[in-house]
């Protein structure tokens, strides 16, 4: 009798994580986080885009600030024939502004691959993504942390000012006392 040993692929330990770190000039005054699963890892279905704005109904990651669109980006994953990894595409949906992943500025439903490290701008907020390869198919998790710093400071990714909404600058919505990063706002102007 012979016994055939199938390994089923146990996702929990196989599964590609992105790690989302977020910043924002105003992160200590407002609550702009209120909305986020902070400090824990959440599971994704490969299949559905995973969005980021502010509208909580259709985003997964929901952010509490008014100045976001409703759908400011989508996380689309996919895999190639070359690759057993998962691998992820990013889009603009926000009609609004622009989007920047390491310095390439993308327009509204404009895509870009998702690098293993990439640095993502909209608004005021800079989101440092790393991605930690796994082989499981059909989901991926994400796990959300605030930082202290932007991450522009200590990323090899050319600094540049904030990729901002028409017509807005982030010192016309400031209401509040002063924070840590004004000399760093300033020196990128």
């Amino acid at each position: 009798m012979n016994i055939v040993s199938q390994t089923l692929e146990t996702e929990d330990d196989l599964l590609t994580c992105l790690r989302v770190k977020l910043y924002h000039p105003q992160q200590n005054v407002k609550g702009l986080y209120q909305l986020l699963p902070l400090g824990t890892k959440s599971r994704h279905s490969a299949e559905v885009p995973l969005r980021m704005g502010r509208d909580a109904q259709s985003c997964a990651l929901a952010l509490a600030d008014a100045r976001v669109s409703r759908k400011q980006l989508a996380l689309h994953a996919y895999r190639t024939p070359r690759s057993p990894n998962t691998l992820f595409e990013i889009q603009n949906l926000s009609q609004r502004g622009r989007l920047s992943v390491n310095s390439t500025a993308l327009e509204y439903l404009e895509r870009a691959e998702l690098p293993d490290k990439a640095l993502i701008r909209f608004g005021e907020y800079e989101i440092l993504i790393v991605r930690e390869s796994g082989e499981a198919k059909g989901s991926f998790e994400v796990e959300l942390e605030v930082l202290a710093a932007p991450p522009s400071r200590e990323t090899c990714v050319s600094s540049v000012a904030p990729v901002m909404e028409a017509g807005s600058s982030w010192m016309d919505n400031f209401q509040g006392g002063p924070l840590e990063t004004d000399e760093t706002t300033m020196l990128h102007s």
